[in-house]
């Protein structure tokens, strides 16, 4: 797993990359929190790189939405042509509740909205 992070104009793009199964998860959770949710700010979780996304990694996705949300901010997922990820977050309803984009525009303009 690796994270690594940009802020521009105002919103922050976190990327992470690798498998977001038990091991991976606990390998970015404090990283990640400290990055998406410390702050209110507009945050952009680029999962694109993401080869698997288990259970555990959605529960980490959904907390730190939820984070973000409770100090005024807000974030949303960005999958790119990760269609195997996308079809995860689809499958279990988490496009109900985080705005899940394919393109980095549609993304800024959801987490800008």
């Amino acid at each position: 797993m690796s994270i690594d992070y940009t802020d521009e104009e105002g919103v922050r793009r976190i990327q992470v990359s690798g498998r977001l199964d038990i091991p991976g998860a606990a390998a970015i959770d404090v990283p990640l929190t400290a990055l998406a949710a410390s702050q209110p700010m507009r945050v952009i979780l680029d999962l694109e790189a993401v080869e698997f996304l288990s259970s555990i990694g959605i529960r980490l996705v959904v907390s730190n939405a939820k984070a973000q949300r409770q100090r005024g901010g807000k974030l949303v997922v960005r999958v790119g042509d990760n269609t195997q990820v996308r079809d995860t977050l689809v499958s279990t309803g988490i496009d109900q509740v985080i705005p899940v984009c394919d393109t980095l525009e549609a993304a800024r303009a959801a987490v800008l909205a």
